[in-house]
């Protein structure tokens, strides 16, 4: 591999970028994808016709604390507040979600609450 295919460019980003694009941990990636910077053609191929590892990654995880949080219906901070911050399987967050401890129940209402709320509040019209 040249420096070329590992240094993004203006036409290409960071390994991490198009992680968090994807929706995967990047710390659970192919080290080739992890180590190489990806153009926004590659990108999209990905995300049309997923390679085997990506399906896999997304489907069974491990997941990146964004991710983690929209499964179990929580926010972010939610998760670090309880001390889940950390990347979680789809094994785990089912285990979670079957047997909830009182903060998740909690934290889900809080959250369901406020995103009904944000659906509630007027937007502001836009100015001419």
């Amino acid at each position: 591999m040249t420096d070329s295919n590992t240094q993004p460019s203006g036409t290409a980003m960071r390994a991490q970028t198009a992680a968090k694009k994807l929706g995967i941990y990047l710390p659970a990636a192919p080290e080739e994808f992890q180590n190489t910077a990806v153009t926004h053609a590659q990108l999209r191929e990905l995300q049309t016709n997923r390679p085997e590892w990506l399906a896999e990654l997304r489907r069974t995880g491990p997941h990146p604390r964004p991710v983690v949080a929209q499964k179990l219906g929580i926010s972010v901070t939610a998760l670090k507040k309880n001390e889940l911050d950390r990347p979680l399987t789809t094994a785990e967050i089912t285990a979670l979600l079957q047997d909830q401890p009182e903060w998740l129940r909690q934290a889900r209402t809080a959250h369901a609450e406020a995103r009904e709320g944000e659906e509630k509040s007027p937007r502001p019209e836009p100015e001419a």
